[in-house]
């Protein structure tokens, strides 16, 4: 028999503490609501507008993938992409891929010599390793590969009691050969034998960081010297408690992981209607956003289609004389090139066709891969053997016949920034030479061998020109082994 004091207590079962898993498992994602998450990154955009208030002249910048969300949209000035995990300890990389070299013509051009990297970090980090560590090595990279007479410049900055001395260190111990990397991509070339005035204005990059819980820094004293990159993190750091003074229910680095809570939002859909999303009670915003997406992609699909009896329905960027690649807009891809034109057009539908069915016209590929996705980019290695060929048979003709104008070559995807793109490295590979200019062999019996280095070479002559692409791992994958196991 239980005595009087005991006869009251409840022992816990597997029962109650599977209840309070759940218990706890819904509070968490009650506080990770998509009602939180915009508001905390409403919050977090009005320190970057703050930020950007106290540093006129200097545009801001998105690191991407996340740095838009937390930009409104009349500040943005353009998009980086300096990842994070290039910056993890142990891990620190110069990017070959992403050379972020378009920032050095918008700070040298901008009014107050420098530019606001905007991005955020969670998991109660002060910064995230993309502007704390990332950035700093790409500064001195480039300023080694930019200056490399002058010692001055060669000093690696990383902000103080983010990074250690230790990892500081290691950090720099790489530096070099990240400089020989750069170097042998050829692309700082055109910047180093500018004309006199341009080469008189260059100045290095000195990195300077900023968040919510320190002081301003002052650049005044930098400017006269240095080209400013300002690290703005964005993020407040919650207490030991989980609290942000002033802001229940904040959540550090809200626009990660957009996969897990979007349901489609972007950053463009968001700012043009956050105030009806702020307003709208949690259990009503998966219904409002579906069709806020849905009203978004129409709305596009609408102005496309609009455009064709004005203007074309595409736009693209030139990568050499020869090759071009970007985008289509509108319900459907654009028709084949007059023949006048002497252009050969390879556009990506949205659909899975068949190959047979791929040949337009002579002069233009219509490539069925289905949804823009990384299953598309897998496939693409299959398709590419039939691009290439296309491409190299239609230059071969014009070469030998002397056409003119000029043969030219247009690849085109629903997002101008993943298939159009690796396309376009293959056929920079395949069908021309060093110089760019159409190789005489790549529709020939010749056997051509192409390797790493060749095909680095020729994505970061893409990657300059078009900074904004964002070719995935799968897509590169896919142009890779089809150039390395290709032996004509």
């Amino acid at each position: 028999m239980p005595d009087e004091a005991t006869a009251n207590l409840i022992f816990a079962s597997d029962q109650a503490n599977h209840n309070f898993a759940r218990v706890l498992g819904d509070l968490r994602r009650s506080h990770l609501s998509i009602t939180h998450r915009l508001r905390s990154i409403g919050r977090d955009a009005a320190f970057v507008a703050d930020v950007a208030a106290h540093y006129p002249g200097f545009p801001v910048v998105a690191n991407e993938r996340c740095g838009s969300w937390y930009v409104q949209p009349p500040q943005k000035n353009g998009s980086a992409y300096f990842k994070s995990t290039d910056g993890h300890t142990g891990q620190w990389k110069f990017s070959l891929r992403r050379l972020n070299l378009h920032l050095l013509s918008l700070v040298r051009e901008s009014e107050g010599g420098g530019c606001i990297v905007v991005d955020s970090t969670r998991r109660g980090k002060r910064m995230p390793d993309a502007l704390s560590k990332t950035i700093p090595l790409w500064c001195c990279v480039l300023n080694r590969a930019r200056f490399p007479d002058n010692a001055e410049f060669h000093t690696l900055y990383t902000p103080p009691g983010v990074v250690s001395a230790s990892e500081h260190s290691q950090m720099l111990a790489r530096v070099p050969g990240f400089v020989d990397g750069l170097l042998g991509l050829g692309v700082l070339l055109s910047e180093k034998d500018g004309d006199s005035s341009s080469s008189s204005s260059r100045k290095p990059l000195r990195p300077v960081w900023v968040t919510p819980d320190m002081p301003w820094p002052d650049v005044e004293g930098l400017r006269d010297r240095f080209d400013v990159i300002l690290c703005c993190t964005s993020s407040r750091v919650p207490d030991a408690d989980g609290e942000v003074e002033g802001t229940g229910d904040y959540i550090q680095g809200a626009a990660d992981d957009t996969e897990n809570w979007a349901h489609g939002l972007t950053p463009e859909l968001f700012w043009a209607n956050h105030q009806q999303l702020l307003d709208t009670p949690e259990a009503d915003l998966p219904a409002l956003i579906q069709f806020i997406v849905a009203a978004g992609i129409s709305s596009t699909e609408n102005q496309g289609s609009t455009a064709t009896s004005e203007s074309k329905t595409w736009s693209d960027v030139a990568i050499t004389p020869y090759l071009a690649a970007g985008q289509w807009t509108g319900e459907s891809p654009p028709p084949p090139p007059n023949s006048t034109e002497n252009v050969c057009q390879v556009v990506f539908v949205r659909q899975t066709t068949d190959a047979a069915t791929w040949a337009r016209s002579p002069t233009c590929l219509e490539v069925g891969l289905g949804k823009q996705d990384k299953i598309a980019g897998r496939t693409l290695r299959y398709a590419l053997p039939q691009i290439c060929e296309f491409v190299a048979a239609f230059l071969k003709k014009a070469v030998d016949e002397k056409t003119q104008p000029p043969p030219s070559i247009r690849v085109l995807c629903p997002t101008g920034r993943d298939i159009s793109v690796g396309t376009a490295l293959a056929l920079l590979c395949f069908c021309f030479g060093e110089a760019g200019e159409p190789r005489e062999s790549a529709a020939s019996s010749q056997p051509a061998i192409f390797n790493k280095d060749v095909i680095r070479v020729r994505l970061a002559r893409i990657m300059t020109a078009m900074p904004h692409a964002n070719p995935s791992r799968a897509t590169l994958q896919s142009v890779n082994s089809f150039l390395m196991d290709y032996r004509g």
